[in-house]
């Protein structure tokens, strides 16, 4: 309810990182890098349902989750550039610095 909360996203993926499995997580990503919060919010709560990973399994475009308010060009440039590595930076962090397993979700807070 504060809008002086900041959100980040960290991905420790248990299985292998490949294009295929990794569309959610890049779309993700790329939404934090191109839109604005209220864009934002509206595809981050496409993008968590069960229904949309289903839907991107069976082939489904990510553009087709884009709201008209979105800048879909900022977002269909980055989406299709962004590469895997930054998925393996954020697994190598999550595990090596955060002590995490392959898979596991956790909280990081640096607040008041």
């Amino acid at each position: 309810t504060s809008s002086h909360i900041r959100v980040g996203i960290l991905n420790n993926p248990s299985s292998k990182i490949k294009e295929d499995n990794t569309a959610i997580a890049r779309g993700i990503l790329t939404a934090f890098l191109t839109q604005n919060n209220s864009s934002l919010k509206s595809l981050l709560s496409k993008l968590t349902k069960e229904e949309t990973a289903k839907s991107l399994a069976a082939g489904t475009k990510i553009a087709k989750f884009l709201t008209p308010e979105m800048d879909d060009n900022a977002f269909e440039k980055k989406y299709n550039t962004l590469g895997l590595d930054i998925i393996k930076t954020h697994q190598m962090f999550c595990q090596e610095v955060l002590k995490l397993l392959p898979g596991q979700m956790a909280v990081v807070s640096n607040g008041r």
